[in-house]
């Protein structure tokens, strides 16, 4: 699914949390433009370390690493859904992501 809810207050992760829950989605998959969870925005610092895995209480907690609202990632949580990071811009990642 891609799009918003149309309320206010609900981003696009949200909604797809929400929509991944409502199907019983076995993953969620966020397309961003890097290639997966760093530890510092890396368009900004280059020093930043890309995170091969993090769980859902790290999410919640790390206030630097923004993955998704905490609205989204506890709606994952609850739900038992993983979450997989790709970089969209790259040819063949979402093929990758989804294997």
């Amino acid at each position: 699914f891609g799009a918003g809810t149309g309320n206010p207050f609900f981003t696009t992760d949200t909604c797809a949390a929400l929509r991944a829950a409502e199907i019983g989605a076995a993953y969620l998959l966020k397309a961003t433009k890097v290639d997966g969870v760093y530890s510092d925005d890396p368009e900004k610092n280059p020093d930043a370390k890309l995170i091969q895995e993090m769980s859902f209480q790290e999410m919640e907690s790390e206030m630097k690493i923004a993955v998704m609202d905490k609205t989204a990632v506890t709606l994952c949580r609850e739900n038992n859904i993983p979450v997989v990071v790709f970089n969209i811009k790259k040819k063949g990642m979402l093929t990758q992501a989804v294997q």
